[in-house]
């Protein structure tokens, strides 16, 4: 008898499986990767770093990040937990990483700076200071100039068409709450992998309560779920309805 595929396998062929591509073929395919409490939560407080994956949920995150071909965070992101954005528990090549910084605050000391051998790509907007770019580029670091929204954001989806244009076809979004929630808003996800850590935290939630309103909520298809060590992962396809 031929095993049942695991939850890897399943994440992995939706990646480079024919069916499984985006609704948008000008963008990459974009798999949504979060951990988060029982009740919802991503972090106890803004700007507080919280460890909520355990260590074999840890390994399965790597994995699916050496599967894609770059990773994207917010500043917030950067702020909170100083991230190396790289594969290390597992072998494999680590992604690109992308760094959604409006106005262009990434810390010249971060690691994903300093420490990760494949330097960040910068989205940011008309709102970023020049001598800031010029620092940053010194440092390594591909500021990309993106335009922005009315309300100051970065427009994603022009992002995401630039991203195609330079050769990423897959992306891996882990957060933080506020680009899980603009993804979300936008109808750009593809992929849904979720961990829910057994705790009760009380604290930031992932997608943001005030913007639920605006959301056209997706349905979840194909959704497959099973135990990594203490925490339960839920994989599923993202399916949206027509405008």
């Amino acid at each position: 008898m031929t095993p049942r595929p695991g939850l890897f396998d399943k994440i992995r062929s939706s990646l480079h499986g024919a069916p499984r591509r985006p609704a948008a073929p000008d963008r990459p395919y974009i798999t949504l990767s979060y951990a988060q409490s029982i009740d919802g939560s991503i972090a106890s407080r803004s700007g507080r770093p919280l460890a909520l994956s355990c260590s074999e949920s840890v390994v399965l995150t790597h994995r699916i990040r050496a599967i894609h071909d770059a990773i994207l965070v917010g500043i917030g992101t950067i702020f909170a937990d100083n991230p190396l954005l790289t594969v290390r528990h597992v072998a494999g090549e680590s992604p690109q990483p992308v760094i959604v910084d409006s106005r262009l605050r990434l810390p010249l000391d971060a690691r994903v700076l300093r420490q990760n051998h494949k330097a960040p790509w910068i989205a940011t907007t008309e709102q970023a200071d020049a001598e800031r770019e010029k620092t940053l580029v010194r440092s390594g670091a591909t500021v990309l100039h993106i335009q922005s929204q009315p309300d100051g954001l970065i427009d994603l989806e022009a992002l995401l068409r630039l991203l195609k244009q330079m050769d990423i076809q897959t992306v891996m979004v882990e957060g933080g709450s506020q680009v899980i929630t603009s993804f979300l808003k936008h109808r750009l996800v593809d992929q849904l992998v979720l961990t829910l850590a057994p705790v009760f935290i009380g604290g930031i939630q992932a997608v943001w309560p005030q913007q639920l309103s605006l959301l056209d909520p997706p349905r979840l298809e194909a959704a497959e779920w099973e135990m990594c060590g203490s925490d339960l992962v839920l994989r599923a396809d993202i399916v949206w309805r027509d405008p």
